[in-house]
């Protein structure tokens, strides 16, 4: 599948595609995290037939079905054997949480966690790919986290969120 991908200055990205079966679509992702969605008619490309908008997190809930994490077919199983339970998840580290303040060394979650932190995406939207253990987590900083769903569970629960 062949997708052209186009800024919309001050809006966001535009993804567009046409499927195996001839099926036009277009994928608008805003800057404030909103997706919208659209299937175009096949003999009118300007005609959108059918839209849907979702906000930032409903659209990775969707993106996660449909990437298989929610539920894998049948013909995928040995893939499902060979990942068990791995996930990646996006986590926006909350007000007054325990990891604010701290680097990734000091927290040691790959280690206490079996957890790996992917990236972290600051809050000015700088992006910190395969960050290292000298790395500071700000509050409001989205840590894009990989591991199995119960060391994620138990890892944002003791440093992520906000503070009791």
């Amino acid at each position: 599948m062949n997708i052209k991908e186009s800024d919309l200055p001050g809006i966001g990205k535009k993804f567009e595609f046409v499927t195996k079966n001839q099926e036009k679509m277009t994928v608008i992702i805003h800057d404030d995290g909103r997706r919208e969605i659209y299937r175009m008619d096949e003999n009118d490309p300007d005609e959108i037939i059918s839209s849907i908008s979702l906000n930032d997190n409903e659209a990775r809930q969707i993106a996660a079905i449909l990437g298989g994490m929610v539920y894998k077919p049948q013909a995928l199983e040995s893939i499902e054997m060979a990942f068990n339970d791995l996930i990646i998840e996006w986590y926006k580290i909350e007000k007054s949480a325990k990891a604010i303040g701290r680097t990734l060394g000091e927290l040691d979650v790959r280690q206490n966690y079996d957890v790996t932190v992917i990236a972290i995406i600051k809050k000015n939207q700088d992006k910190l790919l395969n960050p290292g253990a000298d790395s500071i987590i700000e509050e409001g900083d989205t840590l894009v986290l990989s591991g199995e769903r119960k060391s994620l569970k138990l890892m944002t629960h003791d440093f992520l969120r906000a503070g009791e």
